[in-house]
């Protein structure tokens, strides 16, 4: 019952009901005490400590989360992308200049000779030349579009003047432009471009040329094939460049890409084995509430039942029932604050824990739970690891506390513990009601002390007898290993 109440609290709400508790009774208590004893813990303890850990470290990651991380998006959730530059202002001062050079370079100059020298060819080469040169603005957002520009001030050129233009320089940097901002089979048009002005561009400048050289020799036509060859590299050769970088660009977000799932991967098993341990800590926090305090109340009130009967009988008695009824309260307070001690403490200090039940603790356990309760002990008593003796006490404590609880006023039981070279052997029997009671479906009872019991490698058999009674057997192995 205790442990299905646990699991209705909310996950924070658990934690704080109990410590309020503990905290409430704590101020009752009997100044006179024994105050825990300073003793390094194991077993349940310990993991306890192990959640303490995480839940502080889990609070501090729930903090930083809650900061703005410079790039952590980036990071985890990054996008596919060609490498454009963040700085968007400083590209455009990088274009602004290149712009202002070429202008002082390849317009300037025409400007001056439509001045000095009006004529349809300086007049074509200037207009041809700031569209051009205009276009290098717009080179990385709407490269296509620049190419085009530069194809029609090309094609200007082509018509009227017939001496190339300076502001052929703009054609290499808009191949480039072409090939890195623009994907797909589309960047290819600026090489069938380049190659069809490649052959245009100096069979029209042909006669201005080889105008000083002998028609009937090789010169013109040397000088031919190597304006040719120099019109395709430069196309060929930005596009080469710029293709390379885009597919550098591409590559290294998607290496990107695939680390940042990696990442996310790892972030996601890391997250799902922290909710899995703190919810086996969480079980294993319930479980040991569950055996303290179910047993606790259950002797507390067969205690108190029979305390009235016995004080109309032997008044003189009375004392001792109500002894053992503090005592019992004050036991189950402590191992309470023992727990919630662990999980208050800080991880940087040295926790202060009270010792664990263990087999020397099974006679008082059975002595408090009344006279219905017997214990017999065969063999010598071995030294056994703490997480073990646990273990055992656990046990014989739930099985006395469901025999109060389930057997019936009147039924008596039997603790058999039998020590054994290699193994420990607890059998609890009753004649109670046996297979005849039925619970209400909300006890963890047994499946705690088959959970316990499983972690030390042991074995637990419970079940009715025939006639009628109940029967909880534990065979646990003596390995210090465990």
């Amino acid at each position: 019952m205790p442990g299905a109440i646990l699991r209705q609290i909310p996950r924070d709400g658990w934690l704080r009901a109990v410590h309020t508790l503990v905290t409430m009774s704590s101020s009752g208590r009997d100044a006179t005490a024994p105050a825990p004893q300073q003793r390094s813990g194991s077993g349940v303890r310990a993991r306890l400590t192990r959640f303490s850990s995480t839940r502080s470290t889990r609070g501090a990651a729930r903090t930083e989360e809650q900061l703005s991380i410079p790039g952590m998006e980036e990071v985890l959730n990054p996008e596919l992308g060609d490498g454009r530059p963040q700085d968007s202002e400083r590209a455009l001062w990088v274009d602004i200049t290149l712009v202002v050079v070429l202008t002082v370079l390849t317009v300037v100059p025409y400007v001056t000779s439509v001045i000095m020298h009006p004529s349809p060819e300086y007049i074509a080469a200037l207009v041809s030349s700031m569209v051009m040169v205009g276009s290098v603005t717009i080179r990385r957002d709407q490269p296509m579009l620049m190419m085009g520009l530069v194809g029609l001030g090309a094609t200007i050129q082509l018509i009227i003047v017939p001496w190339p233009v300076l502001s052929l320089l703009t054609i290499p940097i808009a191949s480039y432009s072409v090939a890195r901002w623009t994907g797909g089979p589309q960047s290819r048009w600026v090489l069938w471009a380049g190659a069809l002005g490649a052959i245009l561009g100096p069979t029209r400048w042909h006669a201005a040329m080889t105008a000083d050289y002998p028609a009937n020799g090789g010169t013109p036509w040397m000088l031919w094939f190597l304006s040719m060859a120099v019109c395709a590299g430069l196309v060929i050769t930005p596009y080469a460049i710029g293709r390379r970088l885009r597919e550098a660009a591409l590559i290294g977000s998607q290496q990107r890409m695939a680390k940042a799932q990696r990442y996310r991967s790892i972030l996601a098993e890391r997250e799902q084995d922290a909710r899995v341990i703190e919810e086996r800590t969480r079980n294993e926090i319930a479980r040991e509430l569950h055996d303290i305090v179910a047993h606790s109340l259950s002797v507390m009130i067969v205690q108190a039942e029979g305390g009235k009967a016995l004080a109309l009988k032997k008044p003189e008695k009375a004392p001792e029932v109500l002894d053992i009824i503090a005592d019992t309260g004050r036991d189950a307070l402590v191992e309470m604050r023992r727990i919630v001690g662990v999980l208050r403490q800080d991880p940087s200090e040295k926790a202060a824990f009270s010792p664990s039940p263990g087999l020397t603790d099974i006679p008082e356990l059975v002595e408090h739970s009344g006279d219905r309760i017997s214990l017999t002990v065969t063999g010598e008593r071995p030294e056994v690891p703490e997480a073990l003796g646990l273990t055992a006490y656990r046990v014989v404590q739930e099985a006395v506390t469901n025999v109060l609880k389930h057997a019936g006023p009147t039924a008596h039981a039997e603790v058999a513990v039998h020590y054994r070279p290699t193994t420990m052997c607890l059998t609890i029997t009753d004649d109670g009601h046996g297979e005849a009671i039925q619970g209400d479906g909300r006890g963890h009872g047994l499946q705690g002390m088959r959970e316990r019991v499983t972690s030390m490698g042991g074995q637990l058999d419970t079940g009715p007898l025939a006639d009628r009674g109940f029967r909880v057997r534990a065979l646990l192995p003596l390995r210090s290993g465990r």
